[in-house]
């Protein structure tokens, strides 16, 4: 099995892809950390993204690295109200914490996806698909 969350704690800003209706949308998004098979973000409960996760959790994030491999994970997004996992996003990241302030702010919203599975691509190495 790939180091997927090796590949996304180096290169953090990817693009997460969410159904709106018939449509595929995509955003530029910054993975958080992993624990496990859990990828974790974070988002403003008030932004259409929320609601296109709650409507239809299937989603994908994107994230180039250095291109080689580029990394797809895939599953279902799980929102959370963990304290003390909000906690940890905003100590370990200060322009979040500007955001949201403290983890008990009503649109702080964290989630992660259960990620089902890794998908890679590099020009040397083809493509490779990991089912978790």
């Amino acid at each position: 099995m790939i180091d997927y969350a090796g590949i996304l704690k180096a290169n953090p800003n990817g693009v997460l892809a969410t159904q709106d209706g018939e449509r595929v949308k995509t955003r530029v998004f910054q993975f958080l950390f992993a624990d496990e098979n859990k990828v974790y973000f974070c988002t403003n409960s008030q932004k259409p993204v929320y609601t296109q996760m709650k409507a239809n959790p299937n989603v994908s994030f994107c994230t180039p690295g250095d291109f080689s491999p580029v990394l797809s994970v895939n599953g279902k997004v799980v929102f959370t109200d963990d304290a003390a996992l909000k906690t940890r996003v905003l100590d370990e990241n200060p322009l979040i914490k500007t955001i949201y302030n403290s983890p008990d702010n009503p649109i702080f919203t964290l989630f992660y996806i259960d990620v089902e599975e890794v998908e890679t691509f590099g020009f040397s190495e083809g493509s490779k698909s990991y089912k978790l």
